[in-house]
């Protein structure tokens, strides 16, 4: 039923939005090939950590895995967090044979996805008891890491192929896509597995979704090799110093040689801290409101989901309308006011249509900060070192939105939760300040593309295509 409720919801929205795309020129780039490609790309991402946290934890539960243990789960997101450390290997190591034919994104999403569905089938055969659960966690533990990499190279290979109109489409069509997945791998997986299903069990219940690889294999066919110049791996002309220094230091070196790096780094780190807090503790809230859980249930799919995609669709002509600047700045007022309305709902208590109006505003204003925000991600990321840059970028937001929300329970236990909410407010302040002081010196610009040292060759010519606003720095 769930499955059917939020496929129904994603479908509607991708119907209105190809529907848009015909009559409003910044929903224009919707019906252009390479954000499709990206819709594709974004399933292949989103299935494996669904398939990892929320279906494997389900699954150990039905075949009485002790709770204690099912809490190790949770470890298997560390290479996520870690995966800027082999993401250079990504960039600069060219695969024998697959390289030559496919080009270098392609080669490595093309040799990481058999891996990958090689381990989710192993993962699914390994029948895990609480006597048994080595090969489990081993098989666990290899699903993780092919699955970060495959994410390296996916960010990689959908910045290169889309054009600077076409990237803020493209990365909210990923979004889409990377829900699709977690349904595929979510109550699709279960579906499949469960005896009130499917009744195929959990070994090919697995086996089925490790397909879910194919929508990208059948993208990255149809876009090509994308923007990857053959030049940025010049591994076989080098000294192993050399490839070294090219490989790991360079991309950390470019990056920290721009105007404003620090500054930029730092808003990178606390620009989400505010909404990555609030939504941490939404739900406890909500409960302790005396909420039932039909009302959270119908409210949350009926309204939140809805909210969050609308949301995640209009981030893209938001962008083309603002420019990434006043995109960026906002859409972190929005998410401000929303933490406000959901303040009310903390002092007006239990109200179904407050909690509508602050879920759907919550969410509404996360769907677009959130295309917003990893547009801004992927434009910062030079070309020539996309998948070194953007996971270095998204491992060091994921630290903001973990570490530096993780004291949200303490807070809101202090101060209550009328002035927990006003606190992630005040501590959103700090983002929009470091914003303010990146545009006024010119380290954000009004472009998706934002100024790196190397010469990418960002733009591709298309006759068609709307023109980006001019890569001059504006006031705020």
């Amino acid at each position: 039923m769930q499955l059917g409720l939020d496929s129904a919801i994603l479908a509607a929205v991708i119907a209105v939005i190809v529907g848009l795309a015909y009559v409003v020129p910044a929903f224009a780039p919707y019906r252009k090939p390479m954000p499709i490609v990206a819709f594709l790309l974004g399933i292949s991402s989103g299935f494996p950590l669904t398939l990892l946290l929320a279906t494997m934890t389900f699954w150990l539960s039905k075949v009485g895995i002790d709770k204690s243990t099912i809490g190790f789960a949770i470890g298997l997101t560390t290479p996520y967090t870690l995966k800027f450390l082999w993401a250079p290997l990504v960039d600069k190591l060219p695969i024998p044979v697959l390289t030559r034919m496919f080009g270098q994104r392609r080669s490595w999403l093309f040799a990481v996805q058999a891996l990958l569905v090689i381990a989710i089938w192993q993962l699914g055969a390994s029948n895990p008891t609480n006597d048994n659960l080595a090969p489990f966690a081993i098989w666990a533990i290899i699903v993780a890491f092919l699955s970060a990499t495959q994410d390296i190279v996916i960010d990689a290979y959908r910045i290169e192929i889309l054009t600077d109109a076409e990237l803020p489409h493209g990365t909210a069509m990923n979004q889409f896509g990377y829900r699709t997945g977690n349904l595929i791998a979510g109550v699709g997986t279960i579906a499949l597995a469960s005896p009130e299903g499917f009744g195929l069990g959990w070994a090919a219940a697995y086996a089925f979704t490790g397909l879910a690889v194919i929508p990208a294999v059948i993208g990255a066919l149809f876009a090509g090799p994308g923007r990857f110049h053959p030049a940025h791996a010049r591994a076989g002309e080098q000294t192993f110093g050399a490839w070294i220094n090219e490989t790991v230091i360079n991309p950390f070196r470019e990056f920290l040689g721009r105007h404003g790096a620090v500054l930029i780094l730092l808003f990178v780190l606390v620009y989400k801290v505010g909404d990555a807090m609030g939504q941490g503790m939404l739900n406890p809230m909500i409960v302790e409101l005396g909420f039932s859980d039909t009302e959270f249930v119908a409210i949350n799919k009926g309204v939140g989901f809805v909210a969050l995609i609308v949301g995640s669709a209009c981030g893209a002509p938001f962008i083309a309308w603002l420019g990434m600047g006043r995109a960026l700045l906002i859409s972190g007022l929005m998410v401000m006011v929303s933490n406000l309305l959901v303040a009310v709902l903390a002092s007006v208590g239990h109200s179904p249509l407050m909690l509508a109006i602050a879920v759907g505003t919550e969410n509404f204003t996360s769907g677009i900060g959130l295309t917003v925000f990893v547009t801004y991600l992927s434009g910062l990321s030079s070309l020539a070192y996309t998948a070194t840059q953007f996971a270095l970028l998204s491992s060091f937001a994921a630290v903001g939105r973990t570490w530096l929300a993780a004291p949200g329970g303490y807070i809101a236990e202090a101060l209550g939760w009328v002035g927990f909410w006003l606190f992630t407010v005040a501590i959103a302040v700090p983002g929009m300040l470091l914003l303010w002081l990146l545009w006024s010196r010119g380290f954000v610009v009004q472009t998706v593309r934002q100024p790196s040292t190397e010469d990418d060759g960002h733009e591709i010519p298309d006759s068609d295509e709307v023109r980006p606003i001019p890569a001059t720095p504006r006031s705020p």
